[in-house]
């Protein structure tokens, strides 16, 4: 793949893949750093206002929780978070196969073999998670009668995951904020973000999904494909998987949970409320769209999750991100020694 003269094609696919791993990454990692930093000296602000008493108003019923997520949004992430982890838990020793940890950990799997079987299931629930997610989002376009206007409406309306103009503004304001140029933009259902997080789900399972089938069954995909389609595929594969877990584990993991506002943990994933004040607060396009329509109550939380249940899944979160940030570290002390494949 670094010889250009003898095999092109896999040289350019490496160089066209190295080139998205490095941009995507350089963006990014700046909007986080820059996000890390003015969001610490946003708490310090709002710790001295509170001091004296010049915080923001106060807000009735201010910890009420509201529903964000249903359960079926809490079962799919569940899914997500435990098939991403299998795949890099048992893909990313392949990828680092020189290293000392890699083999460590194929070893403690029971070899290879094992390994393998585990990556295998783990990318079948991975089809199963993204099955569930076109159909919702079929649903969401052509069948829901709560959501107003036609299809394309809905596809770029506020509760569309989809980009929009106002994702553009969004970002702009955001790097206002950054450089204390403005205000911090309040945000409607959805962030940029979040949106970025979704359709690469899309572009993953396209990129990471058909490469890996291509590796999976190479009798039956070698019926019509050319056999430099499986080495392209290996490089493809490979390294989507190191943008995914690179990007999860640093990107998503500080946008999610690690950033000051949020740290160590945002829970909302896991039982799908939100307090009043901090939907207000975050998402204040979105209530005051609600308050509009006269919805807000509709989506007011009977009862708040129960301490077992908070206990279980806190575990589970922090087990996870415990897991995605060790993985991370070994990817770097990797890379410093020149690893990888």
């Amino acid at each position: 793949m670094t010889d250009r003269k003898k095999y092109p094609i896999m040289y350019y696919t490496f160089v066209c893949m190295t080139g998205l791993l490095l941009s995507t990454f350089a963006v990014f990692w700046v909007h986080t750093l820059l996000w890390m930093f003015r969001g610490f000296v946003e708490n310090r602000e709002k710790a001295a206002k509170l001091a004296a008493g010049t915080h923001h108003l106060v807000i009735p019923d201010a910890h009420k929780q509201y529903r964000r997520f249903n359960r079926i949004h809490i079962f799919l992430h569940i899914l997500v978070i435990t098939s991403f982890l299998g795949l890099s838990l048992t893909g990313l020793p392949l990828k680092f196969s020189d290293q000392q940890w890699a083999s460590f950990m194929m070893q403690f799997y029971g070899g290879a073999s094992v390994a393998a079987i585990v990556h295998r299931i783990c990318a079948v629930i991975t089809f199963v998670y993204f099955s569930a997610a076109l159909a919702m989002s079929v649903h969401f376009l052509f069948i829901r009668r709560d959501i107003p206007g036609n299809p394309i409406q809905r596809l770029f309306g506020p509760d569309s995951l989809c980009f929009n103009f106002r994702d553009i503004m969004d970002v702009i304001h955001m790097v206002k904020w950054f450089f204390h140029k403005g205000p911090k933009p309040t945000f409607e259902r959805w962030t940029y973000w979040e949106k970025f997080d979704f359709v690469a789900v899309f572009w993953g399972m396209f990129a990471i999904g058909g490469s890996g089938l291509m590796l999976w069954f190479p009798q039956f995909f070698g019926l019509f494909l050319p056999g430099w389609a499986f080495n392209i595929a290996t490089i493809v594969h490979s390294d989507e998987a190191l943008l995914a877990t690179g990007f999860i584990f640093t990107v998503h993991f500080f946008n999610t949970h690690g950033r000051p506002e949020k740290f160590p943990m945002d829970f909302v994933i896991f039982n799908g409320q939100i307090g009043k004040e901090e939907m207000i607060e975050e998402r204040g396009d979105q209530w005051k769209r609600y308050e509009e329509l006269g919805i807000t109550e509709k989506y007011a939380c009977k009862k708040t999750s129960g301490a077992v249940y908070e206990f279980l899944l806190k575990g589970f979160g922090f087990t996870a991100v415990s897991i995605g940030i060790g993985l991370m570290l070994l990817m770097i002390l990797a890379f410093m020694s020149g690893g990888g494949h």
